[in-house]
């Protein structure tokens, strides 16, 4: 199986994280992905529970609090849920 068939395509991440985003209440012109989510989003932690609540939901994966507090920016995201929705991540 190529490496391209196991992991989640960039196309589809940076689709489903705009809904995740949106979900969140973050207006459409703001989300770009070197978008910090405290300086630029200016997320509370209201944000914060809902975002990880609809990511971990969409994205079919479970954030320990670790990883959460690594979060900083919509690319960041979007590079550790490639990594996660690889097939066979531990």
């Amino acid at each position: 199986m190529e490496l391209k068939q196991k992991t989640m395509e960039n196309r589809t991440i940076q689709r489903i994280m705009y809904k995740v985003l949106r979900k969140t209440g973050v207006h459409r012109d703001q989300i770009k992905p070197d978008a910090s989510f405290n300086d630029d989003l200016n997320f509370d932690q209201v944000d914060w529970a809902l975002f990880v609540f609809y990511l971990e939901g969409f994205f079919e994966i479970h954030l320990e609090d670790q990883e959460i507090n690594k979060l900083s920016h919509v690319n960041n995201t979007m590079e550790m849920v490639r990594k996660r929705t690889c097939v066979g991540y531990s």
